[in-house]
């Protein structure tokens, strides 16, 4: 399965259109969490989403707006409030903070979802029941057998993400595997010797991030002028968020492309993400470019493999000693036991590279944990 997101052009009267769709689809996904919440609380009883579904045609002779809204997306909504629900319940057995289904505030509900028909695509025009023809900026061609479409509100802008089936298109071997460090200084050193530079992205912006939220903070809540003081720090935050994004897909398609095997740590980014290097760490966006990684993979008949990251950065990766004196300084490795030096970073990617693949790295002596 592939997304090929693209943005839409819909005038104002479609725009009008769409805004009372996601307004009525809220309000149904609100109505639906208090019916569950209610039947639970007087009578014990669990109310599943196809119970629910079966009163879509009596809600819609009572409140006649709701025919404006495709079948399928409203029964979509229903789904999406399942969903919410079944996550709570995985996290409650898995003993993790649960986090009940809330309810969904003005502008906390941006998407409507057609997941199966009542959509199509026709050069740089796309259709959807009850809204009609919206322009489309075909950036790249789609691919496959569309399976579903989603429209988002997202800063003022409209998007639909079609998902589609695809086929494999494995890549040609290349007989090349190499391992991956990541870290905030580089974004990421590679066992070949390859430093790719940190692009900072949010450090970049937050001289203007500063301006444009003191701004916001001196608008009085409610006022025209407060909303779109808002916009314009959502729309920077945006631009951030889609340079590293950009970024991220190029490193992972890069390394996809000229390796057979990439291996790499298998890092807790979300508790890293709560230290003292916090804002580092969110900028650099570890998980999101992991992500990538694993799908570009998938589809070009790759292989990822995430390895323990424990000792990579303390152990030789010529004689496998293993002590905190090796690691020097951030960027300079000399093991106490050899002698050997190098930098800092190469040698834990070679480690990380030496744990995926044993052969690839000649281990002369086991390793010896101090």
């Amino acid at each position: 399965m592939k997304a090929f997101r693209y943005r839409l052009r819909p005038t104002r009267a479609q725009e009008a259109a769409l805004l009372e769709q996601l307004r009525l689809c809220r309000n149904l996904y609100n109505a639906a969490l208090q019916e569950r919440r209610d039947a639970y609380r007087k009578a014990g009883k669990k109310i599943t989403a196809y119970d629910q579904m079966k009163y879509l045609s009596e809600i819609k002779e009572a409140l006649p707006e709701y025919k404006s809204v495709y079948s399928q997306v409203l029964q979509d909504v229903l789904k999406r409030l399942e969903k919410a629900f079944k996550a709570f319940f995985r996290r409650v057995k898995a003993g993790q903070t649960p986090g009940y289904p809330r309810f969904k505030g003005a502008g906390w509900y941006d998407s409507i979802c057609y997941p199966q028909s009542g959509f199509s695509v026709s050069g740089n025009v796309a259709y959807f029941s009850k809204i009609g023809n919206i322009r489309l900026r075909l950036s790249r061609p789609l691919e496959g057998k569309i399976k579903t479409a989603t429209i988002t509100r997202d800063c003022g802008e409209w998007y639909v993400s079609y998902v589609c089936e695809v086929e494999a298109q494995p890549l040609p071997a290349t007989s090349s595997q190499v391992g991956v460090d990541v870290g905030i200084t580089y974004f990421c050193i590679t066992s070949d010797g390859e430093f790719v530079e940190n692009p900072k992205h949010f450090q970049a912006a937050m001289k203007k991030l500063r301006v444009k939220q003191r701004s916001l903070s001196r608008k009085q809540r409610g006022s025209t002028r407060r909303k779109k003081a808002k916009a314009a720090v959502a729309k920077l935050h945006r631009k951030v968020a889609r340079q590293r994004l950009d970024f991220h897909h190029k490193t992972a398609t890069k390394l996809i492309r000229e390796n057979d095997l990439v291996a790499h740590e298998d890092l807790n980014v979300s508790g890293m993400g709560r230290g003292n290097l916090a804002r580092s760490i969110h900028d650099v966006g570890w998980g999101q470019f992991f992500s990538l990684l694993a799908i570009k993979a998938v589809s070009a008949g790759r292989q990822v493999i995430r390895v323990d990251p424990k000792y990579t950065s303390q152990r030789c990766n010529q004689c496998g000693h293993t002590c905190r004196e090796n690691r020097v300084s951030q960027s300079r490795f000399v093991c106490q036991s050899c002698g050997h030096t190098a930098n800092a970073d190469l040698n834990a990617a070679l480690n990380i590279l030496g744990r995926a693949c044993p052969s690839v790295v000649n281990v002369v002596h086991s390793a010896s944990v101090h």
